[in-house]
């Protein structure tokens, strides 16, 4: 498999999908280094991390699961954080330890890199956001020919979107 996404493509793979390789990749140091600059803010339990990242990078850095705790059980290794149970939940903080390797990077806000990249597909989500809450609104409050109309609206929006894409493929 290759490392970047084929040009002929417009990064996407020839399949369908979007490509995870490339230059806005998430690196393991990347990961380790926003939740020591997140837990240096606040301790944190993992779910609570996730939904930082995401929301900090406007949605364009999604981490899941299977990066966040296996890169918390390596920095706990590592002893640059503890953790504690607080009634369900384990909740981690930074130790000084922790707190010194993370002003020793630098890297004191690696989210905004992802921002920084991924400007466009940052509007273009908070665009489709915007677009869901309008027809979601129409689905709840119109009438039959609004709803109507509405899909068609869609339907249209959609086709010139193929069509754009075509057109630049060319």
């Amino acid at each position: 498999m290759r490392d970047l996404p084929d040009p002929r493509y417009g990064g996407r793979n020839p399949h369908g999908g979007w490509s995870r390789r490339g230059p806005n990749r998430v690196r393991r140091g990347d990961v380790q280094a926003a939740v020591l600059a997140l837990l240096a803010e606040s301790d944190m339990h993992g779910y609570q991390i996730i939904q930082e990242l995401a929301e900090r990078s406007a949605g364009v850095w999604r981490p899941g699961a299977g990066s966040i705790y296996p890169t918390l059980r390596q920095l706990q290794d590592q002893g640059l954080i503890r953790s504690r149970n607080e009634g369900s939940k384990r909740v981690f903080t930074i130790t000084d330890y922790g707190r010194r390797a993370a002003q020793e990077s630098g890297e004191t806000e690696p989210w905004k890199a992802y921002l920084d990249n991924e400007s466009s597909a940052v509007k273009l989500r908070e665009a489709t956001q915007a677009l869901f809450s309008a027809l979601a609104q129409v689905e709840q409050a119109g009438s039959e020919a609004q709803l109507q109309r509405a899909a068609a609206i869609v339907s249209e929006t959609r086709r010139s979107i193929y069509l754009m894409l075509a057109e630049e493929d060319a």
